[in-house]
């Protein structure tokens, strides 16, 4: 399953790549971001975030609506990620495509096996509810992962809640919760070894991916 999990992504990166070398080499990031949008959209994302195992990954890159619609939303977008970045300290966020990676380290958010938030942690999570509000034309997807100490199913339960305790503190923080999605994905989709401690460490994680809203994309494809 995995040898043919790895063809499938490897097509997908190929494609992608074909799509970015026909005359995008001078490209700046959001412009890249909209030619793969343009040239393959929910194709790749699908490809890309599911079997490679990156569920905000494919979320941003599924939601992709590509060409100069796509570049504006990714203007927004490097707007926003400017602030959150600026705003919330305790996050690492990355701007991939037409959208943005927010990643807490689950040590930053949790103790070990707990997911009640820390006392410490809501102070990042009220200055990115902060950024959400004055960005509300996003829909918002909060993933929980953890590594694979214990078993599959105490795993996947434990970053079920994690996910939820973040999206429950954000809507508190008076984002509209209909504009959230929570994914559970347990110790399925690594992002380092699981062998070392500080690869299982990498791996307890919530990611949270921010992508235009329908109301964003007409916008943008209006020229707006």
């Amino acid at each position: 399953m995995k040898a043919i999990r790895n063809s499938i992504v490897a097509v997908a990166v190929a494609i992608g790549i074909s799509v970015l070398g026909a005359g995008c080499s001078s490209f700046n990031k959001t412009q890249k971001g909209a030619a793969i949008g343009a040239g393959a959209g929910g194709t790749i994302g699908a490809l890309i975030g599911h079997s490679a195992g990156n569920t905000a990954l494919g979320a941003i890159i599924g939601g992709a609506v590509g060409g100069t619609a796509g570049a504006l939303i990714g203007h927004k977008m490097d707007k926003q990620a400017a602030e959150i970045k600026q705003t919330v300290p305790g996050a690492s966020v990355v701007r991939q495509g037409e959208g943005i990676v927010v990643k807490f380290d689950s040590g930053i958010l949790f103790d070990v096996n707990k997911s009640d938030l820390k006392s410490a942690a809501q102070t990042n999570l009220i200055n990115l509810a902060a950024s959400l509000q004055k960005n509300p034309q996003t829909n918002i997807t909060i993933v929980g992962h953890t590594d694979n100490t214990g078993s599959e199913d105490l795993n996947m339960g434990l970053s079920i809640k994690r996910a939820q305790a973040v999206k429950n503190f954000i809507v508190a923080n008076n984002v509209d919760g209909a504009r959230l999605t929570t994914v559970g994905k347990g110790e399925s989709e690594p992002i380092a070894d699981n062998n070392t401690l500080d690869g299982r460490a990498q791996n307890r994680r919530v990611e949270i991916a921010i992508v235009a809203n329908d109301q964003m994309k007409q916008q943008a494809a209006q020229g707006n």
